[in-house]
């Protein structure tokens, strides 16, 4: 049984990190919680843009926003920036729900994570998003719009993402 599990959890792995490969240029039209339209024309104004795909549902995305909303505040001057996607937002017609997007934002508030937060489209679960099983994950994308390296699962703290954030910048 615990062979079976593991079995399991490395295809979702690998489903996971296979779903949009490092070089592949993202692209998408969206809106954020706000009502904005947001594009992949988000990336081109920064040198890298962390995108964290989190859950109103998942205790480790709400724990490590406020690290996240001190990492965008201070990584700006370096050309970083921290861009949210609220994966369970939408019911399964396609529609917003109401009730997940308070939730949602009243979590923005209280952690501090006033970053920009995508509401995805349908686009971005057949692209960006196509295989994401778990929350949070995290992907890094340089300015046009390309992923780097393979998406990070789990949540991490402010000083090990930092870490991260600053290896790829050395790139």
């Amino acid at each position: 049984m615990k062979r079976f599990l593991i079995a399991i959890a490395f295809l979702a792995f690998s489903s996971l990190t296979f779903a949009q490969k490092a070089g592949e240029k993202i692209t998408f039209t969206a809106t954020d919680l706000k009502g904005a339209a947001v594009t992949s024309e988000i990336f081109a104004k920064n040198k890298v843009t962390m995108l964290n795909v989190w859950g109103t549902f998942c205790g480790p995305c709400i724990r490590e926003m406020p690290d996240l909303a001190k990492l965008n505040n201070e990584n700006k001057n370096k050309g970083v920036e921290v861009v949210g996607i609220v994966i369970d937002i939408l019911d399964r017609k396609g529609n917003i729900d109401s009730r997940v997007k308070s939730s949602g934002e009243a979590i923005i508030a209280q952690t501090g994570a006033n970053y920009t937060h995508i509401i995805p489209s349908k686009e971005m679960f057949s692209g960006v998003l196509r295989g994401v099983q778990a929350v949070p994950t995290t992907i890094f994308v340089d300015s046009n719009g390309k992923q780097i390296g393979e998406a990070y699962l789990g949540s991490r703290s402010q000083k090990d993402w930092q870490k991260i954030i600053d290896e790829i910048l050395k790139k």
